[in-house]
């Protein structure tokens, strides 16, 4: 103590009567010091201390998520051993395929996914043996939610517990800053169970209801799996309009429509216009409906690239038209918003159609987006 007052009193702190002065220089050097040593471990531990809250909060909901999907199980089926099927489902993966050679990988990645897509519904029908088609449909939907939980809540432990281990605050940081995103998406998935065990419209729905709103007493027609199609007459044009067969939780595939439709069907359609629902961003209003070109469509690609090599090849305008909504809405019941959305989209689409198509000439409109609650 005696050297620091003297090394203090050389700097010309610390003389009679300033004793307060120097307890509080003592203790500022302290800090100072135990900071530069330490502070990146302190803070360490206290991100990993929040972080750790937002991992029991993931598990909480993964839990949660499993439980819906074991009650909804269990309600259409006759057999005992319905969990731990259930806890094997939730693990499935894919793997993607290589791309060291990139010629063909989009109909690899299509492959994969449709045998991914093919097996989980035999399992679900082999359990759910009450369960009608559209029942099935929902049932599988619950589970991919389920499935993303899993695999949501052990990617972030993952990190979580190699940052612990490692105390890397680099590592922690990266973790803390996309804690945010990853919550509202797990918050999003777990509002969208309840809409798919009552059958209830999403507002990724918004698309196909546009679509079935066109087609309100046309014939229809299956033209590709868990999609249908109707030809209908607007202001003079007739027109093609696509979605995912309803009201069972399917997004259909519209690509494979539209490639049938005009290769072979043999027509030759002046315009797509395509109507999904499109992430908004913070500070726009949901609902707000937007005008573009191109093919409005989500996923991992595979629909998006066929639908843009059909154009490509037949010299065929894409028009976008898409309703705006966060990720939570986007999976959670539709709102009134996004509702109103759906027939301001409506009246873009039909002006387009007067403006692109000629009297008397062929479109195709697209609603693209899960029809869980949407008939046709």
């Amino acid at each position: 103590m005696l050297s620091i007052q003297l090394v203090l009193s050389e700097i010309g702190v610390g003389g009679e009567g300033d004793n307060i002065s120097t307890v509080l220089q003592i203790v500022f050097l302290t800090f100072f010091i135990v900071m530069m040593t330490y502070g990146q471990k302190i803070q360490a531990w206290m991100m990993l201390k929040n972080i750790s809250l937002s991992v029991e909060r993931l598990r909480r909901m993964r839990d949660e998520a499993r439980i819906h999907a074991v009650r909804y199980l269990k309600e259409y089926s006759d057999r005992s051993d319905v969990e731990p099927i259930l806890d094997r489902i939730l693990q499935y993966f894919w793997i993607q395929p290589t791309s060291l050679d990139p010629t063909g990988i989009v109909g690899k990645i299509e492959h994969i996914l449709n045998l991914r897509d093919e097996r989980i519904r035999e399992e679900v029908a082999a359990i759910a043996s009450k369960a009608n088609p559209i029942q099935i449909s929902n049932i599988e939907n619950v589970i991919e939610i389920g499935i993303s939980m899993d695999q949501i809540y052990r990617i972030v432990r993952h990190f979580y517990e190699f940052g612990k281990k490692t105390k890397s605050i680099f590592i922690v940081y990266q973790l803390e800053a996309q804690l945010p995103f990853i919550l509202q998406e797990a918050e999003a998935l777990m509002g969208a169970l309840t809409a798919f065990e009552n059958c209830q419209p999403i507002g990724d729905g918004a698309g196909a209801l546009v679509a079935a709103r066109f087609m309100y007493g046309a014939e229809k027609h299956r033209i590709a799996k868990d999609t249908v199609y109707a030809d209908v007459i607007i202001d003079g044009r007739t027109v093609s309009v696509i979605k995912a067969e309803g009201p069972g939780g399917n997004v259909g595939k519209p690509d494979q429509a539209i490639a049938r439709l005009i290769e072979e069907y043999g027509r030759r359609p002046s315009i797509i216009v395509m109507v999904d629902a499109a992430l908004k961003l913070e500070g726009e209003e949901t609902g707000e409906v937007a005008e573009g070109v191109g093919a409005a469509i989500g996923g991992i690609g595979v629909e998006k690239f066929r639908i843009e090599e059909v154009a490509k090849k037949y010299g065929i305008p894409l028009y976008a038209v898409v309703i705006k909504q966060s990720l939570k809405e986007a999976i959670s019941p539709m709102n009134r918003k996004i509702y109103d959305g759906v027939y301001e989209a409506i009246e873009r689409i039909k002006r387009i159609i007067r403006e692109k198509i000629p009297v008397g000439g062929y479109g195709i409109i697209v609603g693209v987006g899960n029809t869980v609650g949407i008939g046709q």
